[in-house]
C-alpha cells in the first residue's frame, strides 16, 4: 500500500523558529497531506516518532526542533540523543524518519539571528519535503 500522508513533529520550544521548518515542508508536500504533532522539545520526538511509525498511516515522518545552549545542560547532548532516537525509530520501524534539528554553535535571542534561523528552518523543512518525497519514491521501487 502507498501511503499518500506525512506527519511532521514540531518542538515548541522556540516555536516561531520551528514553525517555519512546517511552513517549508508543507511548500512542497500539500498542507491537505501533512499531519502535525506538538511536543514540548527536541528530547521527546522519538517516542512520538515511534508511537507514529507503529501505525502505518504514514509515507515518511519528519521532526523538526531547535536546540540552543540554555545553560543548564549540554545541548549537544540533547541534539545527538535525538537524533540517534530518530533513527533508531527509523531503522526499526522501517519507516522514514528526517531530522530537521538543528544545534547552532552560536544563538542570541535577537531579532538578527532569529530571522537568520527563521530563513534557515523554511529551507531546511524544504529540503525534508524534497527528501521525504525521494526516500519514498526510492523505496517503492525496491519493493516493485
Amino acid at each position: 500500500m502507498t501511503h499518500t500522508r506525512y506527519a511532521f513533529i514540531k518542538a515548541n520550544w522556540h516555536n516561531a523558529i520551528v514553525a517555519k521548518a512546517l511552513e517549508g515542508f508543507c511548500s512542497i508536500i500539500p498542507s491537505e497531506q501533512v499531519d502535525v504533532f506538538d511536543v514540548p522539545g527536541a528530547f521527546e520526538m522519538p517516542l512520538i516518532a515511534d508511537d507514529l511509525a507503529s501505525t502505518d498511516k504514514y509515507a515518511a515522518i519528519a521532526a523538526a526542533a531547535f536546540v540552543v545552549d540554555g545553560g543548564i545542560y549540554r545541548h549537544e547532548f540533547v541534539a545527538q540523543s535525538v537524533v540517534e532516537g530518530l533513527m533508531r525509530v527509523s531503522l526499526d520501524r522501517k519507516m522514514p524518519v528526517l531530522s530537521i534539528s538543528l544545534t547552532p554553535h552560536q544563538y542570541q535571542e535577537t531579532n538578527h539571528h532569529n530571522e537568520i534561523y527563521e530563513k534557515h528552518f523554511i529551507e531546511k523543512g524544504q529540503e525534508a519535503a524534497r527528501a521525504a518525497l525521494m526516500i519514498v519514491k526510492t523505496r517503492n521501487s525496491i519493493k516493485k
